[in-house]
C-alpha cells in the first residue's frame, strides 16, 4: 500500500475527475464509505455528534451526519469554524434534513457530546498545518475524554498530515478513517499515536491511478516479503544459503550474541560463524550450539582487542555477509575493527547497536565501503549519528532516516513503532507490523540476525531488511497474543519464527 502526500493525493484526485469522477461523487463515496464504517464499529448508534471543519473535510463530515441520520441516529453537527467555505461543502450541508445544527460556542455542546453514543471528527483534513485555535481547546479535551468511540475523518484533527507533527491540542481517536491510501501522518509520530487503529477505504478513485501515482512511502505487505523469501531446491546444500559472520558479544553481553545467533539460525542462513572474545565461549556454546566460533583475542574490559584483525579478517574472506554489533562493546579497538571490517570487506555488512556506536567517529567509512551497508539504529543511535537529540530523530524520523541513506548510500532500518526502512535511492517503507511488547532489550538483536541471516543467503539487501523488520514484527504480534505484550520475551519471537515460515509455504 502507498503512502501519499496532500500534494499527491490531490493530483490523484485531480486525476480521478479527469477520468470522469466529479470532487462532489469523491466526498459522497467519501463520507458514505466512512458511515458505513461506523455503523459496523459502533456498538450502540442512537445518538451521534459530529464536529466539522469549514472545508471539504467538514463536507465528508456532512455526508456521514446525513447518511447516519437516515440510518436512524439522532444527529447532531457542529459548526467549529462557521458556514462551509467550499462549494462542495456547502452542498452537503444543505442535504441535510432534521440535524441539529450549533456552533462551537453553543454551550449545549458539552451536554450533547456527553449523550453521545459516537463521536465524529471532521473538523481539519490531510492539508492542516500549525496548531489548533486556542479555544478549540476545551472542546478538544472534553472529545478526548469521552467514554464514546471516537472516530476521525482522514486525520484527527490537530495533527499535521506530511509531517506527522503535533502542536497543540490534538482529537485522540479509537479508529481513524481515511480514503483511498495511507497518508504520512498515519505512520509517522507523534501523530500515529494520536490516531488508534487506521481503516483505509477506496472512495471511487481508479485502481490504475493509484498504481501510477507517485508516493512517500510504501507500506510492506504479506505478499511482497511472499516473493522475496526464497523457495529451497531439493538438490541444496549448507553453501547455497550462505556463510553469516557475526562479530557480536563481549563480557557481560553474552546474551545478544546468542540471541542474533540464534534468529540467524532460525531464518534458514547455511552456516553461522561466531567471532566472539575468546573469555564468552563457554556461555555461547552451552547456550547455541549450530554455529563455528571464531575465538578471539580480548581486551582486558572483555571486548575484542585489535590484536585480532588478521583472524577477523580472515573469517570475513569466507562469509557471505557480515553482521557487526549486537553487544560488541564500544572502545578505541573495536572502533579499528570495525572500520578493518568495512575497508576489507567483500560481502554486505549489517550494522547494529555498538556497530553503529563503533562509526560514529569515522562515518564515512560507510560510504566509502563500496559494498551494501545496512544500519539498524534506534532512535538514541540514530542521534548519535547526526549529532542531534532523540526528540529531533523522533520528531522527523522520515526525514532523518531517508536523507541519511541518500548521504552515506547506505540502507537505514529506523527501529520503533512503525519501522522505517529508507533506501540509497530515497525510496521508503514502512512496516506496520510489531507491537509495544517488543519494546525491550534483545529485540533488536533478534531483528538483526534475521537481517543478516536472508542476506548471507543471497536475498538482496534492501529486500533482506525488508522482509526481516516485516516478519520480526509479526514474530512479535503472534508472541503477544500468546502471552502478552507485558509477558512476551524477544527469545519467544525466536520461537515464532519457524511458524511464520511455514506460513509462507517456505
Amino acid at each position: 500500500m502507498k503512502v501519499l502526500s496532500c500534494q499527491q493525493m490531490r493530483k490523484l484526485e485531480q486525476a480521478a475527475v479527469e477520468h470522469g469522477q466529479t470532487y462532489l461523487g469523491l466526498m459522497e463515496q467519501a463520507g458514505t464509505g466512512a458511515a458505513k464504517v461506523i455503523r459496523e464499529q459502533a456498538k450502540r448508534l442512537q445518538k451521534a455528534i459530529v464536529f466539522c471543519g469549514k472545508g471539504n473535510n467538514g463536507g465528508d463530515g456532512f455526508v456521514i451526519a446525513r447518511r447516519l441520520q437516515e440510518w436512524g441516529a439522532y444527529i447532531t453537527v457542529v459548526l467549529m469554524e462557521g458556514s462551509p467555505a467550499t462549494p462542495d461543502a456547502a452542498h452537503m450541508f444543505a442535504q441535510m434534513k432534521q440535524v441539529e445544527v450549533l456552533s462551537f460556542q453553543d454551550e449545549q455542546v458539552f451536554s450533547r457530546l456527553a449523550q453521545a453514543d459516537i463521536v465524529v471528527d471532521a473538523v481539519y483534513g490531510i492539508g492542516f498545518r500549525g496548531s489548533m485555535r486556542g479555544e478549540f481547546a476545551p472542546i478538544v479535551e472534553a472529545i478526548n475524554q469521552s467514554k464514546a468511540p471516537i472516530f476521525a475523518i482522514d486525520l484527527p484533527s490537530g495533527a499535521q498530515g506530511d509531517s506527522g507533527k503535533v502542536e497543540g491540542s490534538c482529537i485522540r481517536a479509537d479508529i481513524t478513517i481515511t480514503f483511498t491510501s495511507l497518508k504520512p501522518a498515519h505512520v509517522l509520530y507523534p501523530s500515529s499515536d494520536f490516531c488508534g487503529n487506521v481503516v483505509t477505504i477506496p472512495v471511487g478513485i481508479p485502481e490504475e491511478l493509484l498504481a501510477e501515482s507517485p508516493c512517500v512511502m510504501e507500506v510492506t505487505g504479506k505478499d511482497r516479503i511472499s516473493s522475496i523469501l526464497p523457495i529451497r531446491m531439493a538438490s541444496s546444500h549448507k553453501g547455497t544459503y550462505g556463510t553469516l559472520l557475526s562479530v557480536c558479544g563481549s563480557r557481560g553481553m553474552a546474551g545478544a550474541a546468542i540471541m542474533s545467533g540464534r534468529s540467524a539460525l532460525r531464518c534458514g542462513v547455511g552456516l553461522v560463524k561466531m567471532a566472539i572474545p575468546q573469555g564468552i565461549y563457554p556461555i555461547l556454546a552451552g547456550a547455541v550450539t549450530e554455529p563455528v566460533f571464531v575465538l578471539l583475542q580480548e581486551t582486558r574490559q572483555g571486548t575484542l582487542s585489535r590484536q585480532c584483525k588478521a583472524n577477523l579478517l580472515s573469517a570475513l574472506s569466507t562469509s557471505s555477509a557480515c553482521l557487526i554489533g549486537c553487544g560488541m562493546g564500544c572502545n578505541a579497538d573495536t572502533e579499528e575493527l570495525v572500520k578493518a571490517l568495512l575497508m576489507e570487506t567483500q560481502v554486505p555488512i549489517i550494522l547494529d547497536a555498538d556497530g553503529i556506536n563503533a562509526v560514529c567517529a569515522h562515518i564515512d567509512s560507510i560510504k566509502t565501503a563500496g559494498v551494501p551497508v545496512i544500519l539498524t539504529p534506534h532512535p538514541g543511535e540514530m542521534a548519535r549519528l547526526l549529532h542531534t537529540t532523540i526528540a529531533q530523530v523522533q520528531s522527523e524520523r522520515y526525514t532523518c532516516a531517508r536523507q541519511f541513506a541518500m548521504d552515506f548510500h547506505a540502507i537505514v532500518v529506523l527501529k520503533g513503532a512503525n519501522t522505517l526502512i529508507a533506501l540509497p535511492d530515497g525510496k521508503v517503507f514502512v512496516n506496520r507490523t510489531g507491537n509495544p511488547g517488543m519494546a525491550r532489550g534483545g529485540s533488536g538483536d533478534v531483528l538483526a540476525g534475521m537481517i543478516g541471516a536472508f542476506v548471507a543467503q543471497g536475498i538482496a539487501p534492501e529486500d533482506a531488511a525488508i522482509c526481516g523488520v516485516y516478519l520480526h514484527g509479526l514474530a512479535g504480534d503472534r508472541c503477544a497474543a500468546k502471552f502478552s505484550q507485558v509477558g512476551m520475551l524477544p527469545t519467544d519471537m525466536i520461537q515464532e519464527l519457524p511458524s511464520l515460515f511455514l506460513e509462507f509455504g517456505r
